[in-house]
């Protein structure tokens, strides 16, 4: 992953933008929503996966695309990977920078980011889920999406890198496997 070193992840925690690549930010919605953090960090395209549309939605200059989705196991997420990546891409390849964001910036967002990072950047969903957790530390797409993610990542490379594997807090994706010995369950 010696490709991300030359960009630094912004540390800006749960109340900026997190920079997973140089044309790739993610957030949430009430950062998504600042005027002044769009327009510093040179963002052209917001993708919003909240169930509304924010009312912010309107800076001049900013492509807006709306994926109501909610954060729940069973929403299909996985329908709109191809989609978003490409848009991504896209923005990227035409000199522009893409947010996307969810609510809490945690779940949908991140696990977006994930895709377009296993499709367009050649690495693997591990590589993936640790470059986005660096930049935005709160990383944790829901298992529903987990598993979207990896069926997506055998879709397009023919194996999988992460696994869904029994823990005492029941069924996680094997990168929260150390986490989860170290937790009791409620």
């Amino acid at each position: 992953i010696s490709q991300w070193s030359r960009s630094p992840a912004a540390a800006t925690g749960l109340s900026g933008l997190c920079r997973v690549t140089e044309n790739l930010y993610v957030s949430n919605g009430r950062a998504a929503s600042r005027a002044s953090l769009v327009s510093a960090n040179k963002i052209t395209c917001i993708i919003n996966v909240t169930e509304t549309k924010c009312s912010s939605d309107t800076l001049h200059g900013v492509e807006y695309i709306h994926i109501p989705l909610s954060d729940t196991p069973t929403t299909p997420l996985g329908d709109h990977f191809d989609e978003v990546a490409d848009k991504i891409q896209h923005v990227a390849q035409s000199g522009g920078r893409t947010l996307v964001h969810c609510t809490a910036g945690v779940s949908r967002s991140t696990a977006l980011c994930m895709a377009f990072l296993v499709k367009h950047h050649g690495v693997t969903l591990m590589e993936a889920h640790a470059r986005v957790k660096t930049c935005r530390p709160m990383t944790r797409p829901n298992n529903g999406f987990w598993k979207q993610l990896i069926q997506y990542e055998e879709e397009l490379r023919g194996s999988t890198s992460v696994r869904i594997v029994s823990s005492s807090m029941g069924e996680i994706p094997d990168v929260y496997e150390e986490a989860a010995r170290n937790m009791m369950p409620l």
